[in-house]
């Protein structure tokens, strides 16, 4: 069953749009700190992962709101999708819903996956084209 979801509205738009600054501000680190990464007293060794900055998980909680997941999204052309710039540019609202799909539920397979989005542009570009189609 591929269920689709509501396009998002004006103020839902809105919403997503206003964590663009404060992603993008000068100095601004996504993760704050790794943790783990270390045996336990039991010789469990602990895989590392990130301590996200508060706007981070502001910011996922935001777009993981239904009227931006896109149920029906394959990751590995999500991907593609955001490593182009031209697709950004030219995305409508049901692109940028299976691209930002691909950002919010990475994380459950890569510890880290959030922060490489924002460090390398994908969620800023993204933001940038809502701001465009408002």
């Amino acid at each position: 069953m591929n269920k689709e979801t509501r396009l998002p509205t004006p103020d839902e738009i809105k919403a997503l749009v206003s964590f663009l600054p404060r992603l993008y501000v000068a100095g601004f680190n996504p993760i704050i700190r790794w943790e783990g990464g270390n045996k336990d007293a039991d010789g469990i060794i602990h895989m590392p992962w990130p301590i996200y900055d508060k706007l981070v998980e502001e910011f996922i909680r935001t777009a993981s709101r239904e009227c931006w997941l896109d149920y029906g999204y394959r990751p590995e052309d999500a991907y593609q999708m955001l490593k182009n710039d031209e697709v950004i540019k030219s995305a409508d609202l049901a692109g940028i819903k299976t691209m930002l799909t691909f950002i919010v539920r990475g994380e459950r397979f890569g510890d880290g996956h959030w922060g490489e989005m924002i460090e390398r542009g994908y969620v800023r570009r993204l933001l940038e084209r809502l701001v465009e189609l408002v």
